[in-house]
């Protein structure tokens, strides 16, 4: 199952390698690469906070084992969506990443819950969670700060564009899995 859902989570990227070489990305396909990795990273993120309330609604203990995949995930969508801004956007010049990081506060957001999300990937390992014991739980609770980051994120990139209705549908989905954990 987990080599299923590796696959799965591929996808995504497979797509965007045949829309390139069909020459397919759009008009502007930096911006629909970047766009596209950062959404993946959202619906991965979505996927992995529902696990946890999925689990507890059905019973389905086995989805936990799957967590920290659809967790990797998250991280892998949200390099790519960095790397390509960097690369891209940026031409691998810090001087230029910095100056956008402080002009724009929908790029600090998500820089800033990108730099959130390495402790959690660097630590998703059976290593870490033994190493860390109690604290490594403590430092994974990060993911609901960098779920509220990243819909802020999206949230004040869309605002320029008076285009709301994708990001509500995300902040929705955001919003109802954190007040699930907050009930209990």
């Amino acid at each position: 199952m987990k080599v299923f859902i590796i696959g799965l989570g591929l996808l995504p990227l497979i797509r965007l390698f045949v829309l390139g070489y069909q020459d397919d990305l759009s008009a502007n396909p930096i911006e629909f690469i970047t766009r596209s990795t950062g959404t993946w990273a959202l619906v991965f993120l979505c996927l992995t906070l529902s696990v946890t309330p999925v689990r507890k609604l059905t019973g389905w203990s086995t989805l936990l084992s799957y967590r920290r995949t659809l967790g990797l995930f998250v991280f892998f969508y949200a390099c790519l969506h960095f790397s390509i801004w960097f690369w891209l956007d940026h031409n691998l010049s810090t001087s230029e990443m910095w100056s956008d990081v402080i002009k724009r506060p929908f790029i600090t957001i998500g820089f800033t819950a990108f730099l959130l999300l390495i402790p959690l990937a660097l630590t998703s390992n059976d290593w870490a969670v033994k190493k860390l014991k109690r604290s490594w739980a403590k430092l994974h609770k990060l993911i609901y700060v960098i779920a509220i980051l990243a819909i802020l994120h999206y949230f004040w990139h869309k605002s320029g564009k008076n285009d709301f209705q994708t990001v509500g549908i995300y902040a929705l989905i955001i919003s109802s899995l954190l007040l699930y954990r907050l009930k209990r």
